[in-house]
């Protein structure tokens, strides 16, 4: 995110927003989610942070995420299930209720909701073009 904020017309001074410059909705993302992890936090919370990220951002955001969460409680919302492989333990949820518990490898192996959803994100993404 610092490359990209030097990039700005006045790097760290730039104005932003409605008076100031326009940001893309990944970008509005990438500042929000710096901004979380400058104020150090015991507990962060992302509400589908990465979701208007393309896919390489996303997988550089989610390395990086991974090493700021070690040693503090971090709560991820998401439907883009390669946001939440690594989670120490994922909440599956239907209609507000929780259907399903485990690990990544736990609700594969139960053959669930989860690995259902998991199977098809995969195949939506091998079948996605790639530019």
């Amino acid at each position: 995110i610092h490359d990209f904020i030097e990039s700005l017309p006045q790097g760290y001074d730039t104005r932003v927003g409605e008076r100031g410059l326009k940001l893309s909705g990944g970008e509005k993302q990438r500042v929000a989610i710096a901004r979380a992890i400058l104020k150090n936090p015991a507990i962060l919370i992302f509400d589908e942070a990465t979701s208007a990220l393309d896919s390489k951002s996303e997988q550089a955001i989610q390395a990086e995420l991974r090493a700021i969460a070690q040693n503090r409680t971090t709560l991820i919302i998401a439907h883009r299930l390669s946001t939440v492989v690594d989670a120490d333990q994922i909440l599956v949820m239907d209609k507000g209720q929780i259907i399903e518990r485990g690990t990544h490898r736990e609700l594969l192996e139960c053959n669930g909701i989860y690995a259902q959803m998991w199977e098809l994100q995969k195949r939506e993404e091998i079948a996605r073009p790639s530019y």
